[in-house]
């Protein structure tokens, strides 16, 4: 069956969306005002349905087309995606392996491990789907990522792991902090102490279960704040305190911006793995070359993603 629309009445939607105004969205598509008229109307007989209203000098959307609006999106990132895959291919590049990084968006790490990935094989190009990290597992599920770097342990119908590194937790607080000479912090210590975490969901190998827990010792929740770094700002600013993973910390540690302490005397440590998709674990994947490579470089000593 034939599509109703086509890519042009896709991105006619977008624009109009974006700029309110049929004159606007012609000059931001390159077209004259007619054509896109033309363009808006056809669409419109051949859904069947008004996409616009006219309210005052601007055209306002109907649910139609706030629906059409997240289709057309997610048709013409994939477009751009492959177009750009495409001109990857022709530069020599046979595969590209999509990767991002669970909760976090610190990729120092990432030119390092690029280096060791040309150093060991060719033709494999990296790229980083930093939007995938809220929820990284049902990006590597629906293909829209082919490696989630994730902490804790994943146990999915689907998908593989291949153990990457161990990784201790964090008690990071500001330099003046009351408990910033401490070598560890219990859960008595930091009873209403202002604390900022990127999810309130409580993980049986994190500090809600580990630390605060055990004891009934609970800080006093501030802020919930989805970006690891954007917490880091707001700890070196003294807003707050919170518990994040030891890697992800090194460049503000060194600066002297937090200070950090060990969480409980025996430490919480929480293993990371490369997540992929059973499907993807043929031996000459290169999917699973990558998570080889991957692993295999955060074994090395100077290797890894603690790398300031």
């Amino acid at each position: 069956m034939k599509p109703l629309l086509d890519l042009r009445h896709l991105q006619l939607i977008q624009a109009i969306i974006q700029t309110g105004r049929i004159t606007d969205a012609a000059k931001l598509l390159g077209v004259t005002p007619s054509a896109l008229s033309h363009r808006l109307r056809e669409a419109e007989r051949r859904l069947d349905v008004p996409l616009f209203t006219r309210m005052h000098k601007k055209l306002r959307k109907t649910p139609a087309a706030d629906y059409m609006a997240v289709v057309a999106e997610r048709i013409l990132t994939d477009l751009s995606r492959a177009e750009e895959d495409v001109r990857r291919m022709n530069a020599g590049v046979q595969h590209v392996v999509r990767l991002s990084v669970e909760a976090y968006s610190n990729y120092r790490w990432l030119p390092f491990f690029i280096k060791f990935l040309k150093s060991r094989i060719t033709g494999i190009d990296i790229q980083i789907m930093a939007g995938a990290r809220i929820d990284p597992v049902n990006s590597v599920m629906n293909r829209n990522i082919d490696i989630a770097v994730m902490s804790g342990n994943v146990a999915q119908v689907g998908l593989s792991t291949i153990k990457l590194f161990e990784d201790p937790l964090l008690y990071i607080m500001p330099p003046s902090h009351r408990l910033a000479d401490r070598d560890y912090v219990e859960g008595t210590d930091i009873v209403g102490e202002h604390f900022i975490t990127y999810t309130k969901v409580p993980e049986p190998d994190r500090e809600f279960a580990l630390l605060f827990r055990p004891t009934d010792s609970y800080p006093q929740w501030t802020a919930t704040v989805e970006l690891p770094e954007a917490i880091v700002e707001l700890v070196a600013s003294d807003l707050g305190t919170s518990v994040l993973s030891n890697w992800a910390l090194q460049t503000a540690l060194a600066e002297g911006r937090i200070v950090g302490a060990q969480v409980t005397e025996a430490g919480i440590t929480v293993p990371w793995r490369a997540v992929l998709r059973a499907e993807d674990m043929e031996e000459d994947d290169p999917i699973l070359q990558v998570a080889h490579l991957l692993a295999e470089w955060c074994s090395l000593p100077d290797g890894g993603f603690h790398i300031t």
